[in-house]
């Protein structure tokens, strides 16, 4: 994919065009991304395409104006045009600013891909999905149907700014998804499993798709039995990366800087006040290994970062993009720059966000709740980051009844408060995972995330069920 990224010639006098009438800063993000996505339904297949994405978009700021433009032409010529559009938007007007001679500057890739998935012939990807539905089929008869997803991507990012930045990264990822539905004297349950990574084919060394099927077919009929959920504030205890979805938006998009300009977060205003239980730590990490929200460089050339946001419960910092770091007169940004593709600016976003460990033994946080319930698995919700007040539904679930896990339970909430929850966590596990792939959206953009959590117990949680 290099091979269609602009020479250090053309991105030089691209910059140059950006800030030729004035300007104090210019930035090139050039993007090549291929992708391919295969869906299993019903016992055939349904979908089998690919797509390619390419271009760039080009950044002009002046003063706190800032102008943007994207094109699918990468020649010389289309560069210079939208570099010139951009200019305009931005209102830049006066002598020229000089562009910094661009150098180029690596970042460590957070891990080795060996197999492209582009080099995989179809029918490899088929057949894993074919064996996929017949696994979860053979679970039992009330499965009645299975819709098995493969997908993959190739993405070749280039950033060049006027401060002399050059920088790239090749990002590919591979996912895999399996729901079934089971029928039964209660209606339709579904069980969902899926796995997502920041490598190539390889994938499929060490994961078993039949395995992922099996999963999603049980729970989906583990919930035929479920009791309905009950009602009321309980103490709840959430599994190993299953919970790690209501911190990312509880609680993370609170801790992103432009919602923190804009005072619309409950944590603005309190660096180095006591936030959450101490026993908390919450960090976001663009450099784990082969997770989901991964990259060597951010959207904006900046090198992946290890960001503590909270820790013993301390609020710490927030994560920062270059525009705002640089109004916060900050040194440089967290690495937390992304966007959802060429045609988008950049603005702060997660990676893989996620609280420690701590250093209880999982079955003895359950053991020493008398009542409550156990979250397996947390679905989608809704998060009003200016009071962190969130609802989420809870997609396997059990009762916790004498210190035991005992029946499933169905058609649940979980309702509370994201900065309340951190201060009524009063116990955590060992057993610390990250949970399913997610695409994170925030206005209007999609970007690859991940989150994770030990086993850890909130003291109180509303559950909205339907039980008497």
């Amino acid at each position: 994919m290099a091979g269609t990224m602009p020479d250090a010639d053309v991105l030089d006098a691209t910059l140059r065009a950006a800030l030729r009438t004035g300007g104090d800063f210019a930035e090139v993000f050039v993007e090549d991304r291929r992708s391919s996505r295969a869906r299993f339904d019903d016992g055939k297949v349904e979908e089998l395409v690919s797509g390619r994405l390419s271009g760039a978009g080009i950044r002009v700021r002046s003063g706190s104006s800032v102008g943007f433009a994207h094109t699918a032409d990468l020649t010389a010529a289309g560069l210079r045009s939208a570099a010139q559009t951009a200019a305009a938007a931005a209102r830049a007007g006066g002598s020229p600013t000089p562009a910094g001679k661009l150098s180029r500057q690596q970042a460590p890739a957070p891990n080795e891909v060996s197999v492209a998935p582009d080099a995989v012939a179809k029918t490899r990807k088929v057949a894993l999905l074919q064996a996929a539905d017949e696994a979860a089929r053979a679970e039992g008869s009330a499965i009645s149907q299975v819709a098995c997803l493969y997908g993959d991507s190739q993405r070749s990012i280039l950033v060049a700014n006027s401060d002399g930045l050059l920088a790239t990264d090749e990002q590919v990822k591979t996912l895999f998804s399996v729901s079934a539905v089971a029928v039964g004297d209660t209606g339709m349950q579904t069980g969902r499993e899926s796995v997502g990574r920041t490598v190539g084919f390889e994938l499929f060394d060490t994961v078993d798709v039949t395995d992922l099927a099996r999963t999603a077919a049980r729970r989906a009929l583990r919930k035929l039995e479920a009791r309905p959920a009950p009602s009321g504030a309980v103490p709840v205890v959430i599994g190993p990366g299953g919970g790690g979805v209501l911190f990312h938006e509880a609680c993370g998009h609170g801790l992103e800087a432009d919602l923190i300009a804009k005072e619309a977060s409950v944590f603005a205003g309190r660096i180095g006040e006591q936030v959450a239980n101490p026993m908390v730590t919450l960090i976001d990490d663009g450099t784990m290994g082969t997770e989901w929200g991964c990259y060597a460089i951010d959207d904006e050339g900046r090198p992946a970062q290890r960001n503590v946001l909270i820790a013993d419960g301390v609020l710490m910092d927030y994560m920062w993009d270059r525009l705002r770091a640089d109004r916060a007169d900050r040194p440089a940004s967290s690495g937390n720059g992304r966007r959802e593709s060429y045609q988008h600016l950049p603005m702060v976003r997660m990676t893989n966000t996620y609280i420690a460990n701590g250093d209880s033994e999982p079955d003895d946080i359950v053991a020493d709740t008398p009542h409550g319930v156990y979250v397996a698995h947390l679905g989608g919700g809704q998060v009003n980051t200016a009071t962190g007040d969130f609802v989420f539904g809870m997609t396997e679930a059990y009762l916790i009844e004498d210190g035991r896990l005992t029946a499933p339970i169905r058609d649940g909430n979980l309702i509370g408060n994201g900065p309340e929850v951190l201060t009524l966590i009063d116990a955590l596990g060992n057993d610390f995972a990250m949970g399913s792939p997610g695409t994170c959206g925030k206005d209007g953009q999609g970007v690859p995330v991940g989150d994770g959590t030990p086993t850890l117990r909130v003291q109180r949680l509303t559950v909205g069920g339907t039980a008497a």
